[in-house]
């Protein structure tokens, strides 16, 4: 495994762990971090020893505070697009990582913060966590997929009103408005995001990975292109070995035993 300057990895049975280290900087989110979360979601695309990804940062203030400032104060027209480009790239890298993906949200997620929050599958928070686009009040926008991801979750009119007045909101509102799907004590965060992303090892890994594709390219698609795919996929997915097991194992009661074939 390749060595990060800004990454802790850790891993559980067949959990990743990966913390975003940076705590003096409230993890912010600059090119080299950029990097190595690519470096990262290359290494293990393929990674069949695994069942799921747990993303969270370092300390108790921020998951990711936002980008890199003073990186951004030097931004031109083209440097602008550039950066834009390889955050865009990450995020739908993180996005379309076969295995789910769980933020455990452990405090301040703003800007491209809460657009890697946004990428990930699901998005636990502690009761401390805050949420915000609020790039405007640096004269800039969100380049990192925000525009485009928040309206996606919570819906256009209070999306709009997040971005445009650059507001921060609680985890308690997030939660309200679709943002995040579960609010957990600080201290119980990290334990509830391994509690789920074990549930979801006990289950058909091959079933797991083609869940996720169905749902993330169908909401890119038309509702029929969706419907033809999930077609594609059952299909698919009751050639395999996983899909006899897990029919045995009910029929029997007990526990199935996937292998992932």
């Amino acid at each position: 495994m390749t060595d990060y300057k800004n990454l802790l990895i850790e891993k559980k049975d067949s959990i990743l762990i990966v913390t975003i280290n940076r705590e003096r900087a409230l993890n912010a989110l600059n090119k080299d971090t950029v990097h190595e979360l690519q470096q990262l979601i290359n290494y293990h695309w393929t990674d069949l020893s695994l069942s799921a990804v747990i993303l969270t940062g370092a300390g108790d203030k921020a998951f990711v505070a936002g980008a890199d400032i003073p990186e951004l104060a030097d931004l031109d027209v083209r440097s602008g697009a550039e950066l834009a480009a390889h955050g865009q790239y990450l995020m739908k890298s993180l996005q379309n990582f076969p295995l789910p993906v769980i933020a455990a949200i452990n405090g301040f997620a703003l800007g491209g913060g809460c657009e890697i929050a946004m990428a990930c599958d699901i998005r636990l928070a502690s009761e401390k966590a805050k949420f915000g686009q609020p790039e405007v009040n640096l004269g800039i926008i969100p380049g990192y997929g925000g525009t485009q991801r928040l309206p996606r979750l919570v819906g256009r009119g209070k999306a709009m009103q997040l971005i445009l007045t650059g507001s921060i909101i609680s985890a308690a509102e997030a939660y309200r408005i679709g943002l995040v799907d579960e609010i957990y004590p600080a201290e119980e965060l990290m334990d509830k995001a391994l509690e789920m992303a074990n549930l979801i090892a006990a289950k058909g890994p091959l079933a797991v990975r083609m869940a996720k594709e169905c749902v993330n390219r169908g909401l890119e698609t038309t509702l029929t292109a969706g419907c033809d795919l999930e077609k594609a996929n059952f299909g698919s997915i009751c050639g395999t070995g996983d899909k006899n097991e897990g029919m045995e194992a009910f029929l029997e009661k007990r526990a199935a035993k996937f292998t992932g074939h």
